[in-house]
């Protein structure tokens, strides 16, 4: 079964990065999704942080965005008010930057999973109500 996804820092930083717990899952998932992982530039930013000492990896980001299996689908200055709406709502979290453009993405493109090692997902709501679909793995470390 494919699957349309809107792809986290996590999933993004094991896919890349072997020594990453959650490295073959990540692999293993991206091979069910239908093309392209759609992503936001709040994501891309934390992902190319977090692989600062991975300069190929950071390469194959934006290789990733260049053939059109990444799509940056999102624009923040579009969706301003939703994500201060967002931000507001879930500020005992806190909510990320991040975190409020994806669940935004996930009210835009309804077909869509979010791939995600984050638990907070699990708590996040589509227009304040609606439970996200996630492409989430059975046991997350906390940390």
């Amino acid at each position: 079964m494919t699957r349309r996804a809107i792809v986290d820092t996590g999933p993004l930083v094991a896919l890349l990065d072997r020594a990453e717990q959650y490295h073959g899952w990540a692999a293993e998932q991206v091979k069910q999704l239908d093309p392209p992982m759609l992503v936001c530039e709040p994501v891309l930013v934390e992902t190319m942080f977090l692989l600062t000492r991975n300069p190929a990896a950071q390469d194959t980001i934006l290789g990733l965005l260049e053939n059109g299996a990444l799509r940056i689908a999102y624009h923040l200055d579009e969706h301003l008010s939703e994500i201060r709406a967002l931000r507001r709502k879930y500020q005992d979290r806190p909510m990320s930057l991040a975190d409020a453009c994806l669940v935004r993405m996930a009210e835009l493109f309804k077909q869509h999973h979010i791939f995600t090692l984050d638990s907070d997902f699990k708590v996040y709501r589509k227009h304040g109500r609606d439970p996200l679909k996630l492409i989430y793995p059975n046991r997350v470390s906390s940390g």
